[in-house]
């Protein structure tokens, strides 16, 4: 096993021409030499979606180098919690990260009844809800809401970002609607609210100005604080409209569910996942496929071609189908609709 890192060697690489060009190619150049320097003869990439576009790159670039230099075929292990993954149903990590963010969000629906207060959890998930989702479902939360939620409702009609932004006043205003359910028709002053950190990709760029970006070009979403930076609107909107004071508080969860003791399912599909690696290079002679599983634990492998654009070289995210049967189960457990 190499290593683990956030460089980016085909960051300049944002095309299939790009790889023909020997300047924007040199840090895929250097991989290659590197891997080889250490008589690395084949490449099991494991990791999210940059890992996945990173050794779609390497592969194609070993695709154009001269005749007599020896290739490494590239498998992919797709591994993250986000499970954002075009390709698989779930991905390894994924169901271990929902129980430990499920606890820790029923351990503070307790603290929310003690206080009267409520909780804005921000929970990883930068492309996609799916985790923000489970965690809302396994740990009881009282609305979740993702990038899927915002839809044309919830977006400003104008932008000069040249890019989707959303109107916070509403989202806001869905949140304290909640919350004045609850209240009113419950007498709960109490809850749980889970947001998936993605939404700041859909903030405005008055918000976003000072924020970095990393190798991949996705926003320091820890830089920005979704919960904390919600929590105070939220609570301001409450206070507003209804003459009350409401304790919210902002917290940032995902780091503690990266590194949890593995849920049994995680296991036996990493483990599954791992052989299935194995036998596309070994057995089956593949290269450039994603190793996929379903139904028992039954081995696929999927061309990285049906995974990644070919014009842009960016990996397809797996949304959370609008409509669907696991968005209507979060919205059935949500206290929207009391």
């Amino acid at each position: 096993m190499i290593g683990t890192a956030r460089a980016n060697p085909g960051k300049k690489v944002q095309s299939p021409a790009d790889l023909e060009d020997p300047e924007k190619s040199a840090p895929l150049r250097r991989a290659y030499d590197a891997l080889r320097s250490i008589n690395v003869d084949a490449l099991v990439s494991i990791g999210g979606d940059d890992t996945l576009k990173t050794a779609n790159k390497m592969a194609m670039f070993q695709d154009r180098l001269p005749e007599g230099l020896q290739r490494m075929p590239v498998v992919h292990v797709p591994k993250t919690i986000d499970n954002d993954y075009s390709g698989i149903d779930f991905t390894f990590g994924f169901f271990t990260a929902v129980e430990t963010l499920g606890t820790e969000i029923r351990n503070l629906h307790a603290d929310a009844e003690a206080a009267r207060a409520y909780f804005v959890v921000e929970c990883m998930g930068r492309s996609a809800g799916w985790l923000a989702y489970g965690a809302a479902v396994s740990g009881e939360a009282n609305l979740v809401l993702s990038v899927e939620d915002i839809t044309e409702e919830y977006l400003l009609p104008e932008s000069t970002a040249g890019r989707k932004v959303m109107d916070l006043d509403k989202v806001v205003g869905r949140i304290v609607t909640m919350m004045r359910n609850r209240y009113e028709k419950q007498g709960k002053e109490y809850g749980v609210v889970v947001l998936a950190e993605g939404l700041v990709e859909y903030l405005s760029d008055a918000v976003l100005q000072d924020v970095p970006r990393d190798d991949h070009g996705h926003i320091s979403v820890a830089n920005v604080n979704l919960g904390k930076m919600m929590s105070k609107l939220i609570a301001a909107e409450f206070t507003r409209q209804t003459g009350l004071n409401r304790k919210v508080t902002g917290l940032q969860l995902g780091y503690e569910s990266r590194c949890a003791r593995p849920h049994a399912f995680d296991v036996m599909l990493g483990c599954q996942l791992g052989i299935g690696a194995y036998r596309a290079l070994v057995e089956e002679s593949r290269r450039s496929v994603m190793i996929s599983c379903s139904g028992q634990l039954d081995l696929h492998y999927v061309p990285f071609e049906d995974l990644v654009d070919p014009e842009t070289l960016v990996t397809v995210v797996r949304f959370i189908n609008q409509g669907s049967d696991f968005q209507r189960l979060a919205r059935f457990m949500s206290s929207e609709d009391i």
